[in-house]
């Protein structure tokens, strides 16, 4: 059993994968559908984007038709001029272009409504999306943190929130304005000249075989490319993040030399997923020059046969143009809806995960509780099938001071995770004053502990702040308080600005020692019933802890404390010491009654004895 159940992490440890182009949803109909239902807040503002978008590009698509017929007026104008007669009517030339111009500036500002409205809708989606994953991560039980590494948790609210946001911005107007343009270009060829849209129709199952084929090449490196953008992330965090450890091991080739592995195969997927996709233009535009070759020529054909006017062939020309590209569009936004799809998908499976049991009905108060703790034959398994404490008993009356300690793996954080229900036992109960910690809503029990752990954790903030997350109603003479009790008020008197001294988000401008002290004075700040030191002088020197000792004698006295310790010389004046080893108890007393009995805890603590004589 490890000591502690943290998620895989490290310099070569796990990470999140972000979505890419071409990644597919499990589910894509079931999570497009769920994607609707969640947009039906904005149902209004999304009408009005397909009114805008669908006007937008109709009077576009009119233009063309239009501007033929000014071609048409200037080239019967040639024609009449040669002839001897009165050439071009340059005023209705004018009143055309003018009306097409007109045209083209009302189409311009709908798409840009229609446009700004959709940015403010996939804007509030994903502001709501990232408030809705931040609430769910209070909500969510400590076994999904334990067993998921960090970059799988910051992915949901980074780069699938990102995806979904982008992709749902371009996708949705870019599909109603080329499904618009496709149908209204259609119907504008058709009457224009049916004979020329069929032959402009050929080129249309070349387009699609030729996009299909492309498409289906470049998804897989897409896929590639992303999930080793994803590789190449987390090994730039996380080796970042532990640089100090890499340093220390002369590990900067190994991680260069892993780097460059990753490097090489991201350069490899993405050159081809480029490479194909950056075929699909040309492809296209050689197909549609085909198209442009055959209609001018039957153009050509009917114009001298009267059929048509010189005009309508520039306009038939221009809705071939755009007839290929809103086709090439639509595949896009199929490949961006399989995005869209597949980042939703993980941020509502993230969304759906179980959560805790935050309240109960008829809670039992916090309130009058004393502080009297009782493990009741405790059995818990990380994993069901896998039990690793058993039968766990010990009866703690408030005030008292409780030692833990044991080989590491024996279980000891463990059942201090168990206190603090960050997990629920298997079997048996956990008794507070005689209630069961079930009975409690999990805030209102957590209240009654302060904790101080072996990582520290100060935020990016004033050491004030930091000191007050513990009470952030106290006074500033009360975190003077706290600080002198932990030992840390002169240190900080020393620092500029003192109190108000900004930490950077590492807390690196003060040391390891000074954070642990930091934490401890916290800790008193929120004068909690229960304590519970895990290591907690684990980081300062010999002259410090002896300090700390002293305020934590003066802190714990008439508090239930719990304290984790490996250095067994620090717990000696506990009330009572529970030995553990493999999940279980095997031995309990104070530390002369344990001395005495010559067993595992004697062993420890001797051999500790000895390491420290030698050394001395």
């Amino acid at each position: 059993m490890s000591e502690k159940h943290t998620p895989r992490r490290g310099p070569m440890g796990g990470h999140g994968h972000g979505m890419g182009a071409g990644e597919k949803a499990k589910d894509f109909k079931g999570t497009m559908g769920k994607l609707i239902r969640y947009m039906g807040a904005f149902k209004i503002q999304m009408i009005f984007v397909a009114i805008f978008a669908v006007g937008g590009t109709v009077f576009n698509i009119v233009g063309p038709k239009i501007l033929g017929k000014a071609t048409t007026e200037i080239f019967n104008g040639l024609v009449s001029k040669v002839s001897g007669g009165s050439g071009m009517d340059f005023g209705k030339i004018g009143q055309i272009l003018l009306f097409t111009l007109g045209l083209y500036v009302v189409s311009a500002v709908l798409s840009f409504i229609q446009g700004l409205i959709m940015t403010g809708v996939s804007q509030k989606t994903t502001y709501r999306l990232r408030k809705e994953i931040s609430e769910k991560i209070n909500r969510m039980p400590m076994s999904y943190f334990d067993t998921k590494t960090y970059g799988e948790v910051l992915s949901r609210v980074t780069n699938d929130v990102d995806t979904l946001g982008h992709s749902l911005n371009q996708s949705a107007t870019q599909l109603i304005t080329s499904v618009t343009t496709i149908i209204g270009v259609l119907i504008m060829m058709l009457s224009i000249s049916p004979l020329m849209t069929l032959v402009a129709l050929l080129i249309l199952p070349i387009s699609i075989t030729l996009i299909s084929v492309v498409m289906k090449h470049s998804q897989k490196y897409f896929r590639g490319q992303q999930e080793y953008l994803g590789n190449v992330n987390g090994q730039v965090e996380e080796v970042y993040g532990g640089h100090n450890i890499v340093k220390a091991f002369n590990k900067e080739e190994d991680m260069i030399k892993t780097f460059e592995e990753t490097n090489d195969q991201l350069y490899d997927s993405a050159w081809k997923s480029q490479f194909f996709s950056g075929m699909m233009m040309p492809v296209m535009q050689f197909v549609g020059n085909l198209g442009y070759v055959g209609v001018a020529i039957l153009g050509g054909f009917l114009a001298i046969r009267k059929t048509i006017e010189v005009g309508d062939i520039q306009s038939f020309i221009q809705y071939v143009r755009n007839f290929t590209q809103p086709i090439q569009q639509v595949a896009q936004v199929a490949n961006m809806l399989q995005s869209t799809a597949a980042a939703s998908e993980r941020v509502f499976e993230f969304l759906d995960e179980k959560e805790e049991d935050v309240t109960v009905l008829n809670p039992v108060s916090v309130e009058g509780l004393q502080g009297n703790v009782e493990f009741d034959h405790v059995h818990f398994g990380y994993n069901e099938d896998k039990i690793i404490v058993n039968d766990f008993s010990a009866k703690i009356k408030e005030g008292q001071k409780i030692a833990i300690v044991g080989p590491t793996g024996a279980g000891k954080t463990t059942m201090i995770k168990l206190l603090m229900r960050f997990y629920d036992v298997n079997d048996g109960a956990i008794l507070i004053d005689g209630h069961n910690v079930k009975d409690f809503n999990r805030s209102e029990l957590r209240q009654m502990f302060g904790m101080v752990l072996q990582d520290t954790w100060l935020f990016h903030g004033s050491i004030r702040d930091n000191i007050k997350y513990g009470k952030l109603d106290a006074t500033d003479e009360e975190v003077i308080e706290a600080a002198k009790a932990a030992r840390v008020h002169r240190f900080v008197q020393t620092l500029p600005g003192g109190y108000d001294m900004e930490l950077n988000e590492e807390a690196s401008n003060v040391s390891q020692g000074q954070k642990q002290l930091l934490t401890i004075a916290r800790a008193i700040l929120a004068d909690p019933k229960i304590l519970i030191l895990d290591e907690a002088t684990s980081s300062v020197d010999t002259r410090t802890e002896i300090q700390i000792q002293k305020a934590m004698d003066t802190l714990m006295k008439g508090r239930t404390s719990f304290v984790i310790a490996h250095r067994l010389s620090t717990i000696r004046d506990a009330d009572i010491i529970l030995v553990m080893k493999d999940g279980d108890i095997i031995e309990q007393g104070s530390h002369d009654e344990l001395i005495a009995k010559n067993g595992f805890y004697a062993e420890l603590y001797n051999s500790q004895f000895e390491k420290a004589t030698s050394c001395a």
